[in-house]
């Protein structure tokens, strides 16, 4: 009577939960990357055939944030959600900032204790989280979202200067998933490693749970908190998906799933997005190498807070130094418009790396 898919991948799931819907058998998937990839086909089909599908697991584990956003916050215009929805990176951000671990020691341990896959390429590039964030954003507006026009930046360039600096300047390092409505009606959509305030309560968020903070303007404020990942959480809300499909089929009114309720919606460029940044740039340890990159930034009219350049107490004569620049806020159209252009510099040896300081 209903097809449960757990199979995950986009091909050959896909073939099998568009089958079920054909044939008016209610859908309990998990799987994010086919819905945020291929879920304009399968909400048509879903509408087509008045079959719902359900797919509570596809998105922070155990936490029921669909069922929340879809019915709790069904009387609210949703201002925003932040959150970090990932756990595996958040384990790996974690323990590089406790323990001191590089990037790559902090991922073999994340493998070897189970948090990681054998190919953890999707949860360190941003697109697991990347995937649930799109179906966050397709049921907070409504209208599907197209996956090639959404931001996403990973962790595989977080090095322990970027945790050392942040700490430093009261901030810690999150994979952050941000979608947040603006005043024009387009949806800001992006997911990003992140400087956020220690005082924030996204910040204390560790180890492998996951977090997502609602702002509706009724209900205002909201915070979603529990495990992300895992057998036991995913398998929680798969059951319970199951037990509201096994319910829908006893109601005359039959369709219970979510189904997109605007044709058109808009996406606001990343281009055009604004916050602080942090930047760090490889450069050749010699006199003027401030003054040049500073001198391309004031050309653009993009403000310095600080600058840094850490010295190696093991080689303090080193010819190559990672020099840190704090920027004012600023389109970030502009920003990289101007890092390509600092990237020609006789002095800048590799393309710089950039972290939003994000105000929530």
């Amino acid at each position: 009577d209903i097809v449960v898919e757990l199979i995950g991948g986009t091909r050959d799931a896909f073939d099998i939960v568009a089958a079920a819907l054909r044939a008016h058998k209610p859908v309990v998937t998990g799987n994010k990357a086919l819905l945020a990839e291929r879920g304009i086909e399968l909400f048509s089909l879903s509408r087509e055939h008045d079959t719902p599908i359900h797919f509570e697991a596809a998105v922070a584990g155990g936490i029921p944030i669909i069922k929340t956003v879809q019915e709790s916050f069904i009387g609210n215009r949703i201002h925003s959600m932040t959150g970090i929805i990932n756990g595996t990176s958040n384990y790996i951000l974690e323990r590089m900032t406790t323990a001191g671990l590089d990037f790559q020691a902090a991922l073999s341990e994340a493998q070897q204790l189970g948090y990681a896959e054998a190919d953890p390429a999707l949860d360190v590039n941003g697109w697991d989280a990347a995937h649930k964030a799109i179906l966050l954003a397709t049921l907070a507006y409504g209208f599907p979202i197209d996956p090639t026009r959404v931001h996403v930046a990973g962790i595989e360039q977080v090095r322990p200067i970027d945790i050392e600096f942040a700490t430093r300047l009261g901030y810690v390092v999150k994979l952050l998933a941000v979608i947040r409505e603006q005043p024009d009606g387009a949806v800001e959509l992006r997911l990003q490693p992140s400087f956020i305030a220690k005082s924030h309560i996204l910040a204390s968020v560790h180890g492998v749970f996951n977090a997502v903070a609602v702002h509706g303007d009724a209900a205002g404020e909201s915070l979603f908190y529990g495990r992300g990942a895992g057998q036991d959480p995913t398998a929680s809300s798969v059951v319970a998906d199951l037990v509201e499909a096994a319910r829908s089929l006893r109601l005359p009114e039959g369709h219970r799933g979510f189904l997109p309720y605007r044709e058109n919606g808009r996406l606001l460029p990343v281009e055009d997005t604004e916050t602080a940044y942090y930047v760090r740039f490889d450069v050749t340890d010699r006199p003027g190498v401030i003054a040049e990159i500073a001198r391309v930034l004031a050309e653009a009219g993009i403000g310095i807070s600080g600058t840094h350049s850490p010295v190696n107490p093991e080689s303090p004569d080193a010819d190559f130094v990672d020099m840190v620049f704090l920027l004012h806020t600023c389109r970030f159209g502009r920003l990289q418009e101007t890092l390509s252009e600092i990237e020609k510099l006789d002095c800048v040896n590799s393309s710089p790396v950039v972290f939003r300081i994000e105000k929530l």
